[in-house]
């Protein structure tokens, strides 16, 4: 694996990844694209900026034909996504790989140190890594409560409302597409194009 800390590095080692983690990641993107396509279908049907008369988002970035279609695609992903997620959630810590992998108190201290850019880097990299975990998270908990409010009317509340609790799931989308062209970015210039393929090969 890579070493953050060796300076003396001239050339980037080959990088692999656990295939279990290579697993998760593959599910977690099919996943993640599947739920957002279909989102945006149910989307269509009540846009929450303008209301049925607001801006909608064309058919190609959509998953369902209409509104019946993308709840039961949504919904029905929905399972594999928290699913697979719990499993992952498991994994690093049963492996404690989140010691290792996770934004820490030594890369919060890194990302201001220019002596090292290198390490500023990873610094940067593992702390939008482990952002995405929070934002999937607050994805799924907000999910149920758009579809079940009188159920779970008191995690709407929280929110300041269905309305407001419209706003905060749809704004997943936005931030998920930011995250992968960062995320992407960062993996780049941390450990180059061996490091992104690692991702999706054993």
């Amino acid at each position: 694996m890579i070493n953050p800390e060796d300076k003396t590095m001239s050339k980037r080692p080959q990088v692999h990844q656990p295939l279990a983690v290579i697993c998760f990641h593959g599910l977690n993107i099919v996943a993640v694209c599947l739920m957002a396509a279909s989102g945006l279908q149910i989307y269509n049907a009540n846009p929450v900026f303008g209301g049925r008369s607001g801006p909608q988002v064309p058919e190609l970035f959509c998953l369902g034909g209409w509104l019946a279609g993308g709840r039961h695609w949504h919904f029905a992903v929905m399972w594999l996504f928290a699913f697979n997620l719990l499993l992952y959630f498991s994994y690093v810590i049963w492996n404690k790989r989140y010691l290792k992998r996770y934004f820490s108190p030594a890369d919060m201290s890194a990302m201001f140190n220019p002596d090292n850019p290198k390490r500023v880097t990873y610094a940067w990299h593992r702390l939008v890594y482990t952002a995405i975990l929070p934002l999937l998270t607050f994805a799924l908990i907000t999910g149920p409560a758009m579809y079940k409010p009188a159920q779970l009317g008191w995690l709407v509340q929280s929110f300041g409302g269905w309305e407001s609790l419209r706003i905060f799931h749809f704004a997943t989308v936005p931030l998920l597409a930011l995250f992968v062209v960062v995320h992407s970015f960062l993996a780049c210039k941390a450990g180059g194009i061996a490091l992104v393929r690692s991702m999706f090969r054993w």
